[in-house]
Order: C-alpha cells, then structure tokens, then sequence
C-alpha cells in the first residue's frame, strides 16, 4: 500500500472543511491503508508557533514527505494563489519524485509550475474515496494555466 502524504493550508474555516473531507475520503478508500495530515499533526514538544515548534514540526513533515510514494495536495487558497507552504511541499515532492494526486475545487488559474508536476486532478474532494492508490491512474490538469 502506498504512504500518502496530504499538502494542505488548513488556516481558514473553508481551508480546514476542505481538507477534512479529503481525509474522511481517504478513509473511505479500500485501497488506503494509511497517510499523514499535518493538520492532525501539530502537536511538538516546544510551544506553539516557537522557532522551536517551528523546527519540529519542519523536520517531521520534511522526514513524512520522504516517506511518502503519493502526495495528496488541495491547490485552492486565496485567489490565483496556492498557499507558500503547500507550494514548498509540492516542490520537495516533484524533486523526490513523488506522485502528486490534487483537488482544485475553486475556478482559479494554476501556475505551470504545478500544473505540471501533476500526476492525476480532480475537482470533487471525495473523488479520493475512488481514486485506485494501487495502479495510480493518470488524469491531467482541467483549467486555467498561468
């Protein structure tokens, strides 16, 4: 089975819906047996938003991501801009390799950049209930490229 790991911004009410109904998917998948949230993952040692808890909390999704063979990712955010640190995740995964799998339910144009690095798109949060895990299959990017 594959480890997956979900690159999301969870600031917002609407961001942290958005990212819940990607995981209760995911549960819901018979081809999942796992994957890693940092929205349920903030917990660390040190005091929240420290340099301290900033480090921690770095390190364990930096060491997720290499883990993972699959990444989850949810593009929409605010406006024609995919949040900086989704951003970041995507470029670490692309750079290992990594399958990048992402939903994009709000109809915003995309940077190259990501759109490219895409293995498979939807628009439909539980479209990953489906989604085979197993044999990954390809689907490209639907919209507006930047």
């Amino acid at each position: 089975m594959a480890q997956i790991y979900i690159a999301s911004p969870f600031f917002s009410p609407e961001q942290v819906d958005r990212v819940q109904r990607v995981e209760e998917a995911l549960k819901q998948n018979p081809t999942v047996s796992d994957f890693y949230s940092p929205r349920l993952h903030q917990d660390a040692q040190s005091e929240q938003f420290s340099k301290e808890w900033a480090a921690e909390i770095f390190k364990r999704d930096m060491d997720q991501i290499a883990a993972a063979d699959v990444i989850v990712t949810v593009l929409d955010f605010e406006a024609q801009n995919i949040d900086s640190g989704t951003a970041y995740e995507l470029g670490v995964a692309t750079m290992s390799n990594k399958t990048i799998l992402a939903l994009q339910e709000k109809e915003e144009g995309v940077n190259l950049m990501v759109t490219e690095s895409l293995h498979w798109y939807t628009k439909q949060a539980q479209d990953f209930a489906t989604y085979d895990f197993k044999t990954l299959p390809q689907g490209e990017f639907v919209g507006e490229i930047l």
